[in-house]
């Protein structure tokens, strides 16, 4: 039997390496290298299965061209960039990794919402700049959470996950989401359904989004969402860059329409829009919402499990992560 060969498109935790190797011919690419379709066309053609990563471009072109493919694996739980549909007709399974990064994410909304309504960075910069000559009465004020509204959208495995944290900390809970939960999961997690995103936006006094990118939530938050909030409001977003009207956000940052960002994603990632990097009380991360040893080595061996069992001709119904188009 022929040994199937698996492109990994750059490095990820060695253990998942290692597992893929057992079953696999294996080669990684470097850090970049699979970004564009046109690399990708030239290059995956031979491969049986594909690891990759958000920002591979698995378009229609590239599917069509790797006549040998049988699997794509994305490490992550986003697959926006995987033409699913096309896959499908081709008969190439596709797998995300859902579940295992939800603790890690809403560990970081609660460190990302802290960090933005505290002005972490800002009080940081400060002291390492020398400026800091002692206790100071006004001295970076920020806002309590406890009795403040938080408003998600978009209330799935990561936004339940940042809404018991945020309830630990004494906020009201409020979201939308395409339906309502369950009444006994809302029950627990002591949250109330708001139909209305404008209405959301109205209420909350930090507007947490946690919504996967699709055609209907591309620049769901614009300037009219942004001229529904509060002043002192806060926004955060871990889910995906595209979601926000970056520009808009960066003029209401200047000029004090909402009190400050929280944001680990961007629009046209890994680039950040200038004015952003400029606007104040706007903490921004690259993308390490799921960046911890557990985390990354279960995301990936998730991909790894899935890569293996669609080669070795399991079932469908047997492969828990696989995505349909």
């Amino acid at each position: 039997m022929k040994t199937p060969r698996i492109l990994i498109t750059e490095p990820i935790p060695e253990t998942v390496i290692a597992y893929l190797k057992e079953f696999g011919h294996v080669t990684i690419g470097e850090k970049g290298q699979y970004n564009t379709e046109q690399i990708l066309i030239n290059e995956l053609d031979g491969y049986d299965a594909l690891l990759c990563m958000l920002s591979t471009p698995v378009t229609k072109a590239v599917l069509t061209s790797a006549t040998n493919l049988k699997v794509v694996a994305n490490f992550a739980v986003g697959y926006n960039n995987i033409d699913v549909d096309t896959a499908s007709k081709l008969g190439i399974k596709v797998a995300n990794t859902p579940d295992v990064l939800t603790e890690a994410c809403g560990d970081f909304a609660m460190a990302l919402l802290m960090a933005t309504t505290r002005s972490f960075y800002k009080a940081e910069r400060y002291l390492r700049d020398g400026k800091f000559k002692g206790w100071e009465p006004l001295g970076f004020l920020g806002m309590e959470l406890r009795g403040k509204v938080l408003g998600i959208v978009g209330m799935g495995r990561i936004g339940q996950a940042f809404a018991q944290r945020a309830k630990a900390f004494g906020m009201k809970i409020m979201y939308h989401n395409r339906s309502q939960l369950p009444p006994l999961l809302e029950r627990e997690l002591d949250c109330t359904y708001i139909s209305n995103l404008e209405e959301l936006a109205r209420q909350s006094d930090v507007l947490s989004l946690n919504c996967p990118l699709t055609q209907e939530t591309h620049h769901l938050i614009d300037n009219h969402i942004f001229s529904n909030m509060p002043t002192h409001s806060i926004l955060i977003n871990i889910s995906r860059g595209p979601v926000i009207d970056e520009a808009a956000l960066a003029k209401a940052l200047h000029t004090g329409e909402i009190a400050g960002a929280g944001l680990d994603v961007f629009e046209n990632e890994p680039k950040v829009h200038p004015e952003l990097l400029t606007a104040p009380n706007c903490t921004i991360l690259p993308h390490i919402a799921s960046a911890t040893f557990e985390t990354r080595e279960a995301i990936g061996m998730l991909a790894a499990d899935a890569i293996k069992k669609v080669l070795e001709g399991a079932r469908d119904k047997d492969i828990s992560n696989l995505v349909t188009g």
